[in-house]
């Protein structure tokens, strides 16, 4: 999939993929870049590589998955955690789906 594929508005979750994989290129720890590197193995499967992101905790140390909530842990923490997790796997199924038809074409 083009770049352009993966960030169309038509598919939910897209603006937070943007919003991460700008993040990462800018190297700033944030909800998004975190969510991302959260979804990588996910994302690679679908042929969207997300870079690493320097700065960060070694997942073996720290899941990725623990250091987004610990950043968001104050802003709602739970309900924001999920919903992010909830966007990112809305995207990454939408993207499937895609994938899936493009394929039976």
């Amino acid at each position: 999939m083009t770049s352009k594929e993966v960030l169309d508005p038509k598919i939910p979750g897209s603006d937070i993929v943007a919003k991460g994989l700008e993040d990462i290129r800018s190297q700033r720890i944030t909800a998004y870049s975190l969510l991302l590197q959260v979804a990588a193995p996910r994302l690679k499967r679908l042929d969207i590589e997300i870079p690493s992101l320097p700065g960060i905790k070694n997942p073996e140390d720290v899941p990725y998955e623990h250091q987004l909530y610990e950043l968001i842990e104050g802003a709602g923490g739970h309900g924001l955690y999920n919903a992010l997790c909830t966007r990112i796997a809305s995207f990454a199924s939408s993207l499937e789906a895609r994938k899936s038809r493009t394929e039976k074409s």
